[in-house]
């Protein structure tokens, strides 16, 4: 199945949630208040001595209260000036948004959100974003220095339609400025530039359009829900939440060395989603384009529904989520369409809130089966502590590559474990109700083979430096 077009739907898409989200921010309620609600006033009595007033009635049961739950309400990590953001009912249908992130993966329910919260009629909506301007230095014969920025624009928009919720979705990024061939990174691999040479150390940049998507969610009982989701582009029901939604790694400018591993496929051209949640557990399947982005990122790819996956998500508690995930990508590379590949990855995600700041980290495995081609393991270990303005982030990778040299390198086509660690600090200076100013600096260790350390000049180190704009 094949189809290019300039997405029509897609656009509406786009159109529609982005229009009733800023037009949301108009009737954004301020923190502390609860929206949608009113008490009624008594009715004037005309007798002389009117009877004195009767205690206030109980709230009404939670079932009576639709789209709000009392997890919703009482989050860890919230105050009550968050409830605005507890009132925007879960996408996918049953438990808490807190939940959701990129797709229809999971984070922990604990985790802290960030957004502009706001509601036009019956709409709830949301807009987050960021953008970045960067410095980037990496080490050694094979690194380079860029200036450049980057940058996402999240809009999300919420209503009741029949019996079940439709969630319209829509995610941007300017990234295609900073050119096709991206910015410099040691040991990152995948994509193309120019559809002709492939990306080695260096990292590709975001397409213009990085989700235009809908979910339709259909309540099947008090803690269950099915429901389906539809992207052009879209993410697929594989690997854990894309580094950029995870708490835990969102705060570090530079994209994971492991991300074709684990979240490459944040951004597919043709996604058809649908599951079944049960109280802690997910289970759901992808059919989807398995084809990468190719190198032009401002327009859409043909939509293809060639590729298949399926995972399992589950958070037994408010702090832990969990996944596995199994895919099958047809030629998902564009300099390589004779090559298919089975993924398997599993994820898990720690989130703890405290007085004043959160603490999350993530340990997660991908495995990159080619067919034909060798089988290639990568392991993430990251972890971000926020408290005030502070945030202190880290992550540590090991990969096999056997993208790193191409021919006439006698290394072509060699597989070698790689490994890079990074350490980076960001302070937010608030400048506005909603925005936020950071400055932040993080550097970079690598670990190499022998037989790469030449080309690589020993154990190079890279830096970057950035100043980062963000709601919140």
């Amino acid at each position: 199945m094949k189809w290019r077009s300039g997405a029509p739907a897609g656009l509406v898409s786009l159109a529609a949630s982005a229009g009733l989200a800023f037009g949301g921010l108009a009737h954004a309620q301020d923190a502390g208040r609860n929206t949608g609600m009113s008490m009624p006033m008594a009715p004037s009595s005309t007798q002389p001595n009117p009877a004195p007033p009767k205690p206030a009635a109980p709230p009404p049961p939670e079932s009576a209260m639709p789209g709000m739950t009392i997890d919703k309400m009482d989050m860890p990590g919230m105050t009550m000036g968050d409830q605005n953001r507890a009132m925007m009912p879960a996408a996918l249908g049953s438990g808490s948004m807190m939940r959701e992130a990129s797709g229809t993966s999971w984070q922990p329910d604990a985790t802290p959100m960030d957004g502009i919260m706001g509601r036009l009629g019956g709409w709830s909506t949301m807009v987050h974003g960021y953008i970045s301007g960067i410095y980037d230095n990496q080490g050694g014969p094979r690194g380079g220095d860029k200036t450049f920025s980057e940058s996402m624009l999240m809009v999300m928009a919420e209503h009741q339609a029949g019996p079940g919720r439709l969630t319209l979705r829509s995610m941007l990024s300017l990234e295609p400025l900073m050119g096709a061939s991206g910015y410099p990174l040691l040991l990152q691999t995948g994509e193309t530039a120019n559809g002709v040479t492939p990306l080695i150390d260096r990292q590709h940049p975001h397409n213009l359009f990085m989700e235009l998507a809908g979910v339709y969610s259909l309540p099947l009982g008090d803690k269950a829900s099915a429901f389906v989701y539809a992207g052009y582009p879209g993410e697929p029901a594989l690997g854990p939440p894309a580094f950029m939604h995870r708490v835990s790694g969102v705060d570090d400018p530079a994209a994971p060395i492991t991300h074709h591993w684990l979240d490459s496929t944040h951004i597919t051209f043709g996604v058809i989603t649908t599951g079944f949640v049960y109280g802690p557990w997910k289970i759901e399947g992808s059919v989807f384009n398995g084809r990468e982005p190719d190198q032009n990122r401002w327009g859409f790819d043909p939509l293809q529904l060639n590729s298949f996956s399926g995972r399992v998500s589950f958070n037994p508690t408010l702090n832990w989520s969990f996944q596995i995930s199994d895919g099958y990508l047809k030629s998902p590379e564009q300099l390589e369409p004779g090559v298919d590949q089975h993924r398997a990855t599993a994820s898990a995600i720690y989130d703890l809130p405290f007085a004043g700041g959160n603490w999350q980290t993530t340990l997660a495995w991908g495995r990159n089966s080619l067919s034909p081609g060798p089988t290639l393991d990568a392991f993430l270990l990251e972890s971000a502590v926020s408290w005030k303005r502070h945030t202190v982030f880290a992550r540590a990778e090991s990969a096999q590559k056997n993208e790193l040299f191409q021919p006439p390198s006698p290394l072509a086509g060699r597989v070698f474990r790689v490994a890079a660690a990074s350490l980076g600090y960001i302070y937010d200076i608030p400048i506005a109700k909603h925005l936020a100013i950071g400055l932040g600096a993080m550097g970079s260790l690598y670990d190499l083979p022998e037989a790469v350390k030449p080309a690589y000049g020993g154990r190079p180190t890279s830096y970057m430096t950035f100043v980062r704009f963000k709601t919140r």
